[in-house]
């Protein structure tokens, strides 16, 4: 039997299949680069600029979903992984916030650079280190439209111990172990600054050293969006 694929579903579908995504820039680094700073004050400076996030300060109040569900990862799944969730579980709930990364990416409009928070690499990165290095969604994300540039900030070791205040602001996939010590903490990050790379080394890639003030590591990305934009 013939189905009827016309209809206001099948119209959705098609015009966004013929919509090409946007340009966009990555903003990527370790836990405590300082991302999130340098989004707000990327988002005072440049407000045209599109600026997609899971922080609930880029987040409206039609997806307030996406960080009730990241708080929700901290609070619940985190703590109990392996005995009270499965890394499947896990993964399934991270996979919310690459989705809604994606889908934002392709609602922003055109005219303005699109700069993205850490997109579906660190996310990946991060479930690699937990101890799941091959899994079926990675290869589905890693189709996910590719940006024109990653921009790494770059952290030293000290300087992201000091900002999660020794281990007091840090969630379990920030660190391995049992608990945030030092040593495990610096570990987990080294790792997780290999595997980014890993995933992103085909793309190019701007690196911006540790600033002194958040407004200069704001500049630096700014010059760096619009030599690829303009």
């Amino acid at each position: 039997m013939n189905q009827d694929v016309t209809g206001p579903l099948s119209c959705r579908a098609a015009s966004s299949a013929l919509r090409a995504t946007p340009p966009f820039t990555v903003l990527l680094g370790p836990d405590y680069a300082g991302k999130s700073s340098a989004l707000l004050e990327l988002a005072d400076r440049a407000p045209a600029w599109p600026i997609v996030s899971v922080d609930d300060e880029f987040l409206g109040p039609e997806h307030s979903l996406i960080g009730q569900l990241r708080r929700n990862l901290v609070a619940d799944v985190l703590p109990g992984l392996h005995h009270g969730y499965s890394t499947d579980f896990m993964i399934s709930l991270l996979q919310t916030a690459a989705l809604h990364l994606r889908d934002s990416i392709e609602r922003s409009p055109g005219g303005a650079p699109v700069l993205v928070d850490s997109y579906y690499y660190k996310i990946l990165a991060k479930c690699r280190l937990s101890g799941v290095d091959n899994h079926p969604m990675f290869d589905w994300w890693r189709t996910f439209p590719q940006p024109r540039r990653e921009i790494f900030l770059e952290v030293s070791a000290a300087t992201a111990w000091r900002r999660c205040r020794q281990g007091a602001e840090t969630n379990s996939l920030e660190y391995y172990g049992e608990r945030p010590e030092q040593a495990s903490f610096e570990k987990f990050q080294s790792d997780l600054r290999k595997v980014m790379w890993e995933e992103v080394r085909q793309l190019p890639v701007t690196v911006i050293e540790e600033q002194e003030h958040i407004s200069r590591t704001a500049q630096k990305i700014r010059e760096a969006i619009a030599h690829d934009h303009w």
